[in-house]
């Protein structure tokens, strides 16, 4: 394994942004998300209803509105048009019925929206090459169960900056293991694998002692931000992770600002991401 001090730097070199680059202000009242919940056939999480419940505590205390819903319906154009960013929680496995409903979804973001993922989102489409590279990675595999830290690199983020550089998970969590990792990211924080416990020979050695597990990017037209973090239940009540939930949200939000659809060029889920510029 590479030293985790230099591996440490080498992934700060990811992450050369000023303090101003996250100090959009959001108002709260205007926005309206979509939280879409659906699983496919597999493993489902027992945390989405306390994650629902978490986020319709925070549509009460900050104003905004929240549609929560598992129905891959909702993904046309004139229904997402409405919402400034679209949340994955713990989403798994294939979560859309038709094409024309990933069709949708890329032209939501394509039009300028918002896109959050939750723990289990990076299982979900994982043979959809457009929404593995939205989200930044997609699941490998996880260890047991168990206590670890996460080391913040980007204090100013809206989704750590409440957190200490330090975050020890110490009622446990999913220490997850990703692939097919985007080149574009902005690395929030990473895990230490130093403080897993015993030697498991499945583990990466990619990023040495250290694996990404929050990040965010600019990604054709919209914003994504996504987070492994969050395999049990009581995480969402949690306050301290409910705020990092809500500052990831934020920064996909960004400017706040209508879809411009204009910009929009999808015609099926196959359609290779266009360069600036190029649309």
């Amino acid at each position: 394994m590479f030293r985790s001090s230099i591996t440490f730097m080498m992934l700060g070199l990811l992450l050369i942004v000023s303090p101003g680059a996250h100090s959009q202000k959001v108002r709260w009242n205007k926005v309206k998300l979509l939280f879409y919940t659906k699983n496919g056939q597999g493993f489902v999480h027992d945390n989405i209803s306390n994650s629902i419940q978490a986020i319709r505590e925070l549509s009460a205390e900050y104003g905004f509105k929240v549609d929560a819903t598992d129905d891959p319906g909702v993904f046309t154009d004139d229904n997402l048009r409405q919402y400034d960013a679209i949340v994955f929680s713990n989403t798994n496995n294939n979560v859309f019925d038709t094409d024309a409903q990933r069709v949708a979804f890329m032209r939501y973001i394509q039009a300028g929206g918002g896109f959050a993922g939750i723990h289990s989102a990076s299982g979900t489409e994982r043979k959809w090459r457009w929404f593995k590279q939205l989200l930044g990675a997609t699941f490998y595999w996880h260890d047991k169960f168990q206590p670890f830290d996460v080391l913040i690199l980007d204090e100013h983020h809206p989704s750590v900056k409440h957190l200490p550089g330090r975050w020890s998970r110490s009622k446990g969590d999913e220490f997850y293991f990703l692939k097919e990792m985007g080149v574009n990211l902005r690395i929030i924080a990473v895990n230490d694998a130093t403080t897993l416990r015993g030697d498991n020979p499945k583990r990466l050695d990619t990023f040495g002692d250290v694996f990404p597990s929050v990040w965010c990017q600019e990604f054709d037209g919209g914003r994504s931000w996504y987070t492994s973090l969050g395999h049990d239940k009581n995480d969402y009540l949690d306050p301290e992770f409910r705020r990092h939930i809500l500052g990831g949200i934020k920064w996909a939000i960004g400017k706040q600002k209508p879809r411009d659809y204009r910009r929009a060029y999808a015609a099926t889920p196959l359609d290779p991401v266009r360069k600036a510029g190029k649309r």
